[in-house]
């Protein structure tokens, strides 16, 4: 073997082995995405594995279940040899002449396709493999592609391992000089004055359909009027309402603001009645008793539809208590409200939890969106994110949109809604009332605007 084969494996070993995961207990995370792949793609298994320098190693497996191969004569070999990936028709015939692999021929498996699973470095790691039993037409370019999106959803997984084991391992000497001051502004105090003088207020981002530029949705965004510090950011004053309590009154101000203001806009317009308008749940909101109870008593004191209100929440704010979160999305939506997840991608394990939530939009992180132009893993990931919402059967929507290169990407990924400032800042109701006032509801073509929308 050349010298440069050593090289280059060495460079390889040394990325799996900072991984940390050969030899490892079974992964939730892993599991979805072999489930996932073997539902779509009807195969008997489905499995994820990663190959040292004489083994390669079932992470995970759905369907038969496989554990150890030798490395030497199998599929990844194949794959680590073309730096692509590999589909092989009579994989009884195969395995016999590779003498290898004996599992696979033992199961009688006729027909495999596998995809490699890089680091973030673009090294061959390991391979998402689907197994058939009986013969199988080849993928064609497009399911190849699909398929590989899944093995970049694998990639993702172990990039945010290696990253955590990182910070695990990390002092935590200089915690403290990150501490927050405990006297920092605002003070609980200084939120329960703002409601009562009704300080609060709420701007909208119009969620737009990026084919026709069409609003079909808002967002509804809490700002804080300060009579001395002017427009509060919700990041300066959020943080303390959680952690004081408040935030449950101005949460439940939030929404009957929402609610009412979808009934001005119906009123004004009859046609408005098919706008959606999204309102974010905090954890502390989310987990308080009687929440669906709340939210359709709301709806009744406005008068409005309960599919013209969305409910967005994080995956962190669900995961405390997973059956408890469970149970109370389904309250919400046997009320009809629409549900998202909101900044899908940048929670502790968000593929293996979303089969359990009943959502019906995901919401791309702006982070991801912002960082599609920085190479191929970031646009890997956003174009497999679409393509986990399309085979769940949810809408997804990308935030964030600031660049004409961003809304172009987005519309050739098939990203059917977004929104960012690309489309329309977010404004208060009567600027919203202008944007709804135009032709069809649809916005100017960033392609030819110079700057966003601004009423």
């Amino acid at each position: 073997m050349s010298e440069q084969f050593f090289e280059e494996e060495g460079a390889r070993l040394a990325a799996l082995d900072a991984t940390g995961i050969l030899d490892t207990p079974p992964d939730p995370a892993f599991d979805a995405i072999t489930r996932l792949a073997a539902e779509y793609f009807n195969a008997d298994t489905a499995l994820i594995g990663f190959a040292d320098e004489t083994r390669y190693w079932v992470k995970s497996h759905w369907g038969e279940a496989l554990r150890e191969i030798p490395r030497q004569g199998s599929l990844f070999e194949m794959i680590l040899a073309s730096d692509a990936p590999c589909q092989v028709p009579g994989l009884h015939e195969w395995a016999r002449s590779a003498g290898h692999w004996k599992q696979v021929n033992d199961r009688n498996f006729a027909f495999a396709a596998s995809v490699p699973v890089r680091s973030s470095e673009r090294l061959i790691l390991g391979s998402l493999t689907l197994l058939y039993r009986h013969e199988h037409r080849s993928l064609t370019a497009s399911e190849l592609q699909s398929l590989e999106n899944m093995a970049e959803m694998v990639s993702a997984q172990l990039e945010l391992q290696r990253l955590r084991r990182i910070c695990a391992s990390q002092p935590a000497r200089h915690v403290q000089a990150f501490r927050p001051n405990t006297e920092a502004w605002p003070r609980s105090a200084d939120l329960r004055r703002a409601l009562e003088r009704r300080e609060f207020v709420l701007h909208y981002q119009p969620e737009v359909d990026l084919a026709s530029r069409r609003i079909v949705g808002l967002e509804a965004l809490i700002r804080w009027h300060h009579p001395d510090r002017g427009l509060v950011s919700p990041m300066d004053f959020i943080p303390a309402a959680e952690e004081s309590g408040m935030i449950l009154p101005i949460g439940d101000w939030g929404l009957a603001e929402a609610c009412n203001q979808i009934q001005v806009w119906r009123e004004e317009d009859p046609r408005h009645g098919s706008l959606r308008v999204c309102v974010n749940l905090s954890a502390r909101q989310f987990l308080r008793e009687g929440l669906a109870d709340h939210v359709e008593t709301l709806l009744m004191q406005s008068g409005t539809s309960s599919r013209q209100l969305g409910l967005e929440m994080t995956e962190s704010s669900l995961i405390p208590n997973m059956g408890t979160a469970v149970e109370v999305l389904g309250g919400l939506r046997s009320l009809g409200i629409s549900l998202s997840m909101d900044d899908f991608g940048t929670g502790y394990s968000s593929l293996s939890n979303l089969h359990s939530f009943p959502f019906d939009v995901l919401k791309i992180d702006r982070s991801f969106v912002g960082r599609m132009s920085d190479g191929d893993q970031p646009l890997q990931i956003v174009r497999t994110i679409i393509e986990l919402a399309r085979v769940l059967g949810m809408d997804v929507v990308a935030e964030g949109i600031e660049t004409r290169d961003q809304y172009r990407l987005l519309r050739q990924m098939g990203c059917r809604y977004g929104q960012g400032y690309l489309f329309a800042k977010p404004m208060p109701a009567r600027e919203i009332s202008h944007l709804l006032r135009l032709p069809g509801r649809v916005l100017p073509d960033p392609e030819c605007a110079p700057t966003a929308y601004v009423a």
